[in-house]
């Protein structure tokens, strides 16, 4: 068959079989480094967390198995301790964006826990190509859906929908899947797709499920193509049942999916995460931080902060709904109110008790959420102080902290990865798995890793 007779996702899987993993771009190489480090100190630390406790608890009901789930000392199936690991990486609202979106949380534990079902040694660089192609199909899948806003506008959870392609694609290479197979897998990812942004109006705990879900859809695609089982060729195609008409029939944009497939790589559009959560927050967040470093001032001082910003992101994180973790990460007001009281908005701020500190709350009620209809929406907030004796000032943020074009240091990644992996293990572990996850590409079987992801999160604490 020519390369013209090819399915999109016959290109896709073609390409995700074939690339030589010496062939990344040494900035791509570096990047995927500096995002495995930074989910595995997310998920060490989310280990801790009550949503993969619980999660775990339900899994183990299978009995043990052959993968580690990450920050314990038990071991489940591939697919339960994809499952959990998920969670755990989300857990916190400290894992990566910009991807499928999610793209770390959806695409490590699927590739660590394909790791175990494989009896092959996997090198570091290996494992770096299936991240890379990783983040790039689930990344892709989205652009072809119209992107993220037009996506998620519609109820969709593109962390979910769109990342358990990325999540089959990475787990197919991990598995040394052929071309075919591959294209197999990605079929079955299509219909395992799912997640819906329900989860917003009344402070569940669902999204923290997505990630797992995704991660675990996508290591089942990829084993069931290894096993032989057949899947649709034409899953993108523009036909009934196809992925696009049943999940982007009026924003698709399938010429999207091999746009510079090869030549621009996904996640080096990929944000990490200074602030404890939703992504949609961070550039109000560091516009007061900025306001309050120029002219310090006592909270009490304030008369209110004016917060003008898109109905899209209005929607999304307006809500000031704080009765659990999951709630209070996805609001804008209490992340805005945070900063200003606290100086950050990072995982400290976000735990029960400090999030019910009555300064912070005396700050949110004085928070008025503007919506502009001339904004785009991912344009980003423009927030107003008003103090008692002074003039109003205002400040934008257009990259914030994270992005790519405005990214946090190698010393304050490597600060953010030690204070989160060190929640559940000593110093000198944390330290051994750093080392290691910076050299990957100098491993020759990345199944060692798992040895250094072992912790203490079950005799820790529970972070609520």
């Amino acid at each position: 068959m020519s390369a013209r007779d090819l399915s999109l996702s016959q290109h896709i899987a073609a390409f995700v079989a074939s690339v030589a993993g010496e062939a990344l771009p040494d900035a791509v190489v570096h990047k995927a480094k500096q995002h495995i480090l930074d989910t595995m100190g997310a998920a060490l630390a989310g280990s801790a967390a009550l949503e993969p406790r619980s999660a775990l608890a339900v899994m183990s009901a299978d009995g043990p198995g052959e993968t580690l789930v990450w920050g314990t000392k038990q071991w489940l199936g591939a697919r339960g301790a994809a499952f959990v690991n998920g969670v755990a990486a989300h857990a916190l609202e400290l894992d990566d964006s910009g991807g499928c979106d999610h793209s770390g949380a959806v695409v490590l534990p699927a590739v660590f826990a394909a790791l175990s079902c494989t009896a092959r040694p996997v090198s570091g660089r290996e494992l770096i190509a299936a991240v890379v192609l990783g983040y790039d199909v689930g990344r892709r899948v989205l652009e072809a859906c119209g992107g993220y806003s037009a996506h998620n506008g519609y109820g969709w959870h593109s962390t979910m929908t769109c990342g358990v392609f990325g999540a089959a694609a990475a787990s197919a290479r991990i598995l040394g899947l052929d071309a075919a197979r591959t294209a197999a897998a990605l079929g079955h990812a299509g219909s395992f797709s799912g997640g819906l942004w329900g989860f917003i109006h009344d402070a569940s705990q669902t999204k923290r499920m997505h990630t797992g879900r995704a991660a675990e859809g996508g290591l089942l695609a990829a084993l069931l193509a290894r096993e032989g089982v057949s899947g649709p060729t034409q899953v993108f195609a523009d036909a009934w049942g196809g992925f696009f008409n049943a999940f982007a029939r009026d924003t698709r944009e399938p010429q999207a999916l091999l746009h510079e497939l090869g030549e621009t790589w996904k996640i080096m559009r990929c944000s990490i995460k200074p602030h404890a959560s939703c992504r949609s927050t961070h550039a109000a967040v560091d516009a007061a931080l900025e306001l309050m470093r120029e002219r310090p001032c006592d909270p009490q001082r304030l008369q209110g902060v004016q917060v003008r910003l898109s109905a899209f992101v209005a929607n999304m994180c307006g809500g000031r709904d704080l009765r659990n973790l999951a709630s209070s990460q996805m609001s804008l007001p209490f992340a805005i109110s945070s900063a200003l009281v606290n100086g950050h908005a990072g995982l400290a701020a976000y735990l029960d008790p400090a999030r019910h500190d009555a300064r912070v709350r005396a700050v949110m009620e004085r928070v008025v959420l503007e919506v502009d209809p001339s904004m785009s929406d991912l344009d980003e907030p423009v927030i107003t102080l008003t103090l008692a004796d002074a003039p109003p000032r205002s400040r934008q943020v257009l990259t914030p902290l994270g992005d790519p074009g405005n990214p946090l240091s190698e010393a304050d990644l490597l600060a953010k990865y030690r204070s989160l992996a060190g929640i559940v293990l000593d110093e000198a572990s944390a330290g051994t798995l750093a080392q290691a996850l910076l050299e990957l590409e100098q491993l020759a079987d990345a199944r060692i890793l798992a040895g250094w992801l072992k912790g203490e999160a079950d005799a820790r604490p529970v972070l609520r």
